[in-house]
């Protein structure tokens, strides 16, 4: 009687090892360039968005006639608010106020100490000040 073996292919548990670890250094590689990226991108997406919100405003305004109050806020954006006679809402495509690409509320201040009105976002951090994605991003500048 005749044996034929057959020769399995596969991995080995050396060659397994190797390609996970040429994996893990590519990973430590590029992951700190695509985080970089990352921040970079919400720190843009916050500028726009501040930038339609001021948008926003100033069609509240010519409505209007004047900003919403401090009290009153960006949600008058949304909803009419009790004292507005010529109101011509919403102003925001959205159903609610957008929050800022780290999940905070926008700040709106009125009178602003920098223009009409104020619409700033503190970063990541929610601190004011910062560098990078901790930067204040603002209706002013």
């Amino acid at each position: 009687m005749q044996h034929t073996y057959r020769r399995q292919s596969g991995f080995t548990l050396l060659e397994l090892l190797v390609v996970l670890g040429i994996i893990a250094l590519l990973a430590g590689i590029v992951g700190p360039q695509v985080m970089k990226h990352m921040g970079a991108s919400k720190t843009k997406a916050a500028k726009v968005q501040i930038e339609d919100l001021a948008a926003a405003l100033d069609m509240y305004k010519l409505d209007e006639g004047r900003y919403p109050t401090q009290q009153q806020g960006l949600t008058a954006l949304i909803e009419k608010p009790n004292d507005a006679r010529r109101w011509n809402g919403p102003y925001l495509r959205k159903e609610k106020v957008p929050q800022d690409p780290w999940m905070n509320e926008y700040h709106y201040v009125f009178p602003g100490q920098h223009g009409s009105f104020d619409v700033f976002s503190y970063g990541a951090d929610e601190k004011e000040g910062g560098e990078g994605e901790d930067q204040d991003i603002n209706s002013w500048e």
